[in-house]
């Protein structure tokens, strides 16, 4: 299989997202920090380019967080062309790999909040090379944690608020707000 990389840009002007013809992942791994890659072989090579300060990982790309004194016009070609032999050469994202569907807890409400994270909201947060977690419900107000592109960005506030607000407000009438927790 011939493995085709291409960019696109996200909300985030930091981060870029490179898209490859391949499944790379179930769910989607989140590496802030050099120190935190230390399980992943692809993402360790990545943080080895210096202007390399964030690497996520979803379904099939890899969102780049870069340094404030790089220029995606100097980088995006290299970074391309290493995915792209990182992809072929079938560089491993985790070490141990145990992946299964998502298991939801917590009560009534919890697991349909969650499920509607996990089928409406996660799917268009990756679409912009980001991922949200569910954290926690209490009293009304919903935790969640925004990663990748997302993380920083400055449309995450209006995102939140009504996209996913709106949306889980409608859907679960106990809602009251959704807040994001800080990394």
């Amino acid at each position: 299989m011939t493995i085709n990389v291409y960019t696109e840009q996200t909300p985030n002007p930091a981060t870029m997202k490179f898209m490859v013809n391949k499944l790379l992942i179930n769910g989607s791994e989140d590496f802030a920090t050099k120190e935190s890659a230390e399980h992943s072989p692809f993402a360790k090579e990545l943080f080895k380019f210096s202007f390399v300060s964030g690497v996520f990982f979803a379904s099939n790309f890899v969102t780049v967080t870069k340094t404030d004194d790089a220029d995606w016009a100097d980088i995006e070609a290299i970074l391309k062309e290493f995915v792209k032999g990182a992809v072929e050469s079938e560089l491993k994202i985790k070490e141990e790999t145990s992946e299964e569907a998502p298991s939801f807890e917590g009560t009534e409400t919890e697991i349909k909040i969650q499920q509607i994270l996990h089928d409406y909201v996660r799917p268009a947060v990756e679409q912009d090379g980001g991922a949200i977690t569910y954290k926690s419900f209490d009293e009304g107000v919903v935790t969640v944690e925004l990663r990748g592109s997302c993380s920083g960005c400055p449309s995450s506030t209006i995102t939140l608020k009504s996209g996913i607000q709106n949306l889980l407000q409608r859907m679960v009438p106990e809602v009251t707000d959704v807040v994001s927790e800080a990394l």
